[in-house]
């Protein structure tokens, strides 16, 4: 995580009020704001690189003289910060959220000036310290054990180029990849660092993984047909037990995330055992009850995904690719067109009740 910060503590506080004039009943200005104003192509990393200490102190409010009665406001200070930003106080908890570009969160108003009310004495500004929580928004996100084929799978049906290799733990940082169809429309998808077991523990990236899961539309789980292990002292786990193992992951760690439409692509159908597996895998999703004594009783998910749709592929000769690229476009439509109809019943209902 060297290079991609998702979390950032900084310190604001708004300006001081200016000083009242108390024979002539003058009043001073307000102190000036800090703002955080969602940008696009801004980073954590930049704003740690730009300003180091982290700081930012909005201007103070103008004296009431004999010239100006009514003192001018101070300078706010705007932070320019990525979308997709939570923004939670000392406490962890969450006081603003900014995902849009353009929104605005006060973050450190500005104190009163002096006034009769005050006793012509100014206010201070708030001050206190906040956390700059990111959490990616992608249409798509890829969900999967290291070495799953997730990095491969992104280059394939996007314009990302993320480094791949044939070791675990690959990607350290999330890839945004778009998918571009042919009548211009953009989908974009996440791929996530690898999650382990027990990554709702914080194990391996656990939350720092987990987190940018909360953010995305659909879920897109990746999986070898083969099965995975992450090393010699880590027991083997088929694919139907990976997809159960990651289900109960996301489970353990948010169970909302199980109510997100979700696609399943099995992964390396090329190698030779691919077909038997495949069949084997078939089988197993169909009654997933049937099956679920393979696992230890904890590592089993008290609820099972529901797959739109099961596409198999190769990332290496390219098979299933633009069937799984199909199948995002059609799930990513149905939800916005679901979406879509419960606001316009929601509108209606409005209409009635007020009629």
């Amino acid at each position: 995580y060297s290079n991609f910060i998702d979390d950032l503590r900084v310190y604001v506080r708004g300006g001081t009020g200016g000083m009242g004039y108390p024979s002539l009943g003058g009043e001073g200005g307000r102190g000036g704001d800090v703002w955080f104003v969602a940008r696009e192509r801004t980073t954590l990393k930049s704003i740690r690189e730009k300003y180091p200490q982290k700081r930012f102190v909005a201007g103070a409010g103008a004296n009431s003289s004999v010239r100006a009665l009514k003192g001018e406001k101070g300078k706010d200070c705007e932070v320019h910060v990525p979308m997709g930003i939570s923004v939670l106080d000392d406490d962890g908890k969450q006081i603003g959220e900014l995902n849009a570009a353009g929104e605005r969160f006060l973050a450190a108003p500005g104190g009163l000036g002096g006034s009769l009310a005050t006793n012509f004495l100014p206010c201070k500004g708030q001050r206190r310290t906040v956390h700059l929580d990111l959490k990616l928004i992608a249409d798509v996100g890829l969900v999967g054990f290291p070495n799953a084929g997730k990095s491969s799978l992104l280059s394939k049906i996007s314009h990302a180029k993320p480094e791949i290799a044939n070791y675990a733990f690959t990607t350290i940082q999330p890839e945004l990849g778009k998918i571009m169809y042919a009548d211009y429309k953009q989908i974009l998808v996440a791929d996530l660092p690898g999650l382990i077991e027990g990554a709702h523990a914080n194990k391996g990236m656990g939350h720092k993984f987990l987190k940018h899961v909360e953010r995305t539309k659909q879920l897109l789980l990746v999986v070898d047909i083969s099965g995975f292990q992450l090393s010699v002292k880590t027991q083997f786990r088929t694919a139907f037990e990976t997809i159960l193992l990651l289900t109960k992951e996301l489970e353990l760690y948010k169970e909302e995330l199980l109510k997100k439409p979700a696609l399943l692509a099995i992964n390396k159908i090329d190698l030779p055992c691919a077909k038997d597996n495949l069949d084997e895998l078939t089988t197993q999703l169909q009654n997933p009850q049937d099956f679920l004594h393979l696992l230890e009783e904890e590592m089993i998910p008290a609820n099972t995904l529901e797959f739109r749709e099961v596409i198999p592929v190769s990332t290496y000769t390219g098979e299933g690719i633009e069937e799984l690229k199909t199948c995002i476009r059609k799930s990513i439509d149905e939800q916005a067109e679901q979406v879509n109809e419960e606001y316009r019943k929601k509108k209606l209902l409005l209409l009635q009740t007020s009629k």
